[in-house]
């Protein structure tokens, strides 16, 4: 029985044996089946993440790229190339876990031909985990359909045509909006088609779904009317800016102050009006108040600075505040370093030398400009002396009298720009020893009374100087070394320089260079072409004499050249390079024979004054070539023949003057194409727009840190010498000087005491845009046309001392501009116009010397058989 127990409990074992082998191998099965499933999915993931970005997103990508029809063919290359992963093409970003994109830079993509036009918005509803979208500088002028991603954080529109806000309720999310530099004109109205359910208040309004926007950038539109009560409701909103628009009414609005959480705040270069609201004191975070170039009045409160402690950077310049304001009211901002305050009427008197006041904060720009400061001394803030990590001071215009203060440079090793302009200071433009500093650019001590030698070490005291200006002062030298590579700007205009122009100029790397209104005297050496760089030379009212040297060939970027009032002549080299120049000015000089031949490569001339020189011969065929010129003016020479019928092909100018010469023959009827203004726009400039943009080329200064990027080159905000066009031309029976933007409403033709005869061309009176009209002194016959009638714009007309008879139209009185009027001495007779409208304003003197013209004002009347 045992031995058969025992075999029987053997067997049992057998078998339980085997089964845990069973289960065994059913676990080990099922182990490595696991470890398969794991390493096959392992495998997976790594696939999926070497094929990169998802299919449906790839795709999107490339229908996206098709909108964009750029003309120019060659754009987002990478889009549908040989790389499949559209996480690697450019401008996109995506998640490195998801492959999601999340990010997509599409900056000026549409092409420079594409303009006005619409994005299809469903387009991006692929990318639904998108969180920073960049449309900007492509020309859009709107969306078809609605963008609707809930993810989406950043929208930058910038720089495009919207005249409406789009639509934007379907983006939850976001919290940056950059809407600057676009058309947008109302606030009221927004861009899309009504929807159902869409919200009954549009527009800004809609904007305020958008709980978690912090950042609202709409400047530089031309958004009129008064701001939205409804911006209050943007209660997360850190940065804000209206900045560059047409807005006006009073401000802040209703409820503007709950925005608690505001850090920035641009409302600048507006209409804005009425005083500063003491609720502004609620914006206890704000950082940034920039409130200039407004219409803002009254008194600067004493209290409102008190409880906006985290202030950095306030501007208030270009307003109308009054009154008295004291600096000491910025006791409790510890944090300043910007503080810009202008007064447009100069009634704003601020006082700093409150002797139970010190300063708490230090200072990186302060600019304080058109006020009246220390009454009555209107001595140099003494605070300044303990200012030291200054970069931009500007004291212009204040009448600030004293010394220069060269301890202002030494205490601020890192100034950059120093402005003085048009104060009383005396004495010596001199300079601490300890005045060394490698970061001053900008030095601008013009219109003082600064008296002495120019000092010879500006260049090694300051080293990276760029501008100099000192123009208007009382310095006398007959040196003016000036050793510097680094200077671009350099102006001596109006003060008592004399002698001959200084070899110690060489070492400059000069873009402008004004010695002009000075006593400086011999030729103009041949070293001035060793400035390869230069564009403006400015050297008129000297005493100057002798030819125009070699070295002249040499300035191959010249762009404006003065060299009026001396002596300069007799011709021009031919070897000049003109190509570039815009503006050349050679009146009264010596200028001999007939017009240089050289000057026909100025392909590029808009100005060319040669009067009163002693030219002879006629006007050139080659004038025609200068397709650009707007402004030709060659009175006072010993020109004749006749006026040539190529001059027609000039039609884009503006002034023409011929008079004082000896012309001949009759008036060409083509002259009548020759715009005279008609069609021109502000785009165009007599200003010389190329001077400030090479200035600025490759030249920053200091910058405050703001989200709002207020400039990306701080001192374009300031102002900067710059050359501008300036005319003298009759009119109104005066010579005006006309400067800079004014030449854009200027239009006039003088051929006035020359020879001219035969009629006066019918096709002068479509001329409607011209202004002065003056063909007196010549021997012009026959009748007055009545096509004058049609010179809508005409202000100066001068038919006098010619040959003229007939009677004068009657139409005439229908010119309402009009406002001097001369057919004195011609053979007119008949009635004198209507004593109406601007004809009631001529007296005898407009009609004397008519033997037969009768009527009011004349004293002879007609008497009637």
């Amino acid at each position: 029985m045992e031995a058969t127990g025992n075999i029987n409990l053997s067997l049992r074992l057998v078998h339980l044996f085997k089964n845990i082998n069973k289960l065994m191998e059913s676990y080990i099965s099922n182990l490595c089946f696991v470890t398969q499933l794991w390493l096959l999915l392992l495998i997976q993931l790594h696939n999926y993440a070497s094929l990169g970005c998802l299919e449906e997103e790839r795709v999107g990508l490339l229908r996206l790229k098709d909108s964009f029809k750029n003309p120019a063919g060659y754009y987002l290359p990478s889009w549908g190339g040989e790389e499949r992963d559209c996480c690697r093409w450019e401008s996109v970003k995506c998640d490195n876990n998801t492959k999601r994109v999340i990010e997509l830079s599409l900056n000026s993509k549409s092409g420079y031909k594409l303009r006005n036009w619409s994005l299809n918005a469903s387009l991006f509803h692929p990318f639904q985990e998108l969180q920073v979208l960049s449309l900007g500088e492509n020309r859009l002028a709107g969306f078809h359909e609605m963008l609707r991603l809930n993810k989406l954080q950043v929208l930058d529109l910038s720089e495009n045509w919207f005249t409406e806000l789009p639509s934007l309720r379907a983006l939850p999310s976001l919290k940056y909006l950059d809407l600057t530099h676009n058309r947008v004109k109302n606030l009221n109205h927004f861009q899309g088609r009504l929807m159902p359910n869409t919200y009954s208040s549009l527009c800004l309004t809609e904007l305020t779904t958008l709980r978690n926007l912090e950042l609202l950038n709409l400047g530089y539109n031309a958004i009129t009317g008064e701001i939205p009560p409804s911006v209050s409701d943007l209660t997360s909103l850190k940065v804000l800016s209206f900045g560059s628009n047409e807005l006006n009414g009073s401000w802040p609005v209703e409820g503007f102050c709950k925005l608690k959480n505001l850090e920035e705040l641009d409302a600048s270069s507006n209409g804005l009006e009425g005083k500063l609201h003491p609720c502004l004191n609620n914006l206890t975070s704000l950082r940034l108040l920039e409130l200039s170039e407004n219409n803002f009045r009254g008194t600067i409160p004493s209290s409102f600075f008190g409880s906006l402690r985290s202030l950095e950077y306030v501007s208030l310049s270009e307003n109308h505040f009054e009154g008295f304001f004291s600096l000491s009211s910025l006791a409790n901002n510890s944090k300043l370093e910007v503080f810009e305050l202008e007064s447009y009427n100069n009634h704003l008197r601020i006082e700093m030398e409150n002797p139970r006041w010190f300063p708490p904060f230090q200072l990186k720009i302060f600019h304080i400009t058109n006020c009246t400061i220390n009454e009555p001394s209107a001595k140099m803030p003494s605070f300044l002396r303990h200012q030291y990590d200054l970069r931009i001071v500007d004291l212009g215009y204040n009448n600030l009298t004293g010394k220069f203060p060269s301890w202002l440079l030494a205490n601020n090793t890192k100034l950059e720009y120093l402005s003085l302009v048009d104060n009383s200071l005396t004495g010596l433009l001199d300079f601490h020893p300890d005045s060394y500093n490698i970061h001053l650019r900008w030095l601008d001590a013009s219109l003082n009374f600064l008296y002495g030698q120019l000092p010879s070490y500006i260049g090694s005291v300051f080293p990276n100087l760029s501008s100099l200006n000192i123009s208007q002062n009382m310095l006398e030298d007959t040196s003016y070394q000036f050793k510097s590579h680094k200077v671009i700007v350099f102006v001596l205009d109006n003060n008592n320089f004399t002698g001959e122009l200084s070899p110690g100029l060489l070492n400059s790397n000069l873009v402008f260079l004004d010695i002009s209104n000075n006593g400086v005297s011999g030729n103009i050496p041949s070293w001035i072409g060793n400035f390869p760089r230069l564009r403006s030379l400015v050297l008129s009212n000297n005493s100057l004499e002798g030819p125009l040297p070699v070295g002249f060939c040499k300035m191959n970027e010249i762009r404006f050249v003065d060299l009026s009032q001396n002596n300069i002549g007799p011709t021009i080299p031919p070897c000049a390079n003109l190509a570039s120049l815009k503006y050349l000015h050679l009146h009264k000089n010596d200028f001999r024979e007939t017009i240089p031949s050289v000057i026909s490569t100025a392909s590029s001339l808009i100005t060319l004054d040669m009067r009163d020189n002693k030219l002879s011969g006629e006007i050139p065929s080659w004038i025609a070539s200068l397709l650009n010129l707007r402004i030709l003016l060659l009175k006072g020479n010993s020109l004749g023949g006749s006026i040539p019928i190529h001059l027609c092909q000039l039609s884009n100018i503006s002034i023409l003057d011929l008079s004082h010469n000896h012309f001949s023959g009759s008036i060409p009827s083509c002259l009548s194409d020759i715009t005279f203004g008609r069609g021109r726009t502000l785009d165009d400039t007599f200003l010389a727009k190329w001077f400030r943009e090479s200035l600025y080329e490759g030249l920053s200064t200091y910058s405050y840190e703001s989200q709002l990027n207020l400039s990306s080159n701080y001192v374009e905000r300031f102002s900067v010498s710059e050359e501008k066009e300036e005319v003298i031309f009759l009119s109104k029976s005066r010579s005006e000087t006309y400067t800079g933007n004014v030449l854009y409403f200027i239009s006039g033709m003088d051929l006035s005491c020359n020879n001219l005869t035969g009629l006066v061309p019918s096709e002068i009176g479509y001329l409607s845009w011209i202004h002065t009209l003056n063909l007196s002194y010549n021997q012009f016959t026959g009748s007055i046309p009545n096509t004058f009638s049609s010179l809508r714009r005409i202000q100066s007309l001068d038919l006098s001392h010619n040959r003229l008879s007939g009677q004068i139209p009657s139409q005439l009185v229908e010119l309402n501009s009009l406002s001097v009027f001369r057919v004195g001495y011609n053979k007119l007779s008949g009635r004198t116009p209507d004593m109406k409208a601007q004809f009631a304003t001529f007296d005898e003197s407009s009609y004397e010397g008519n033997p037969l013209l009768c009527g009011k004002p004349l004293e002879k009347i007609l008497h009637r058989h």
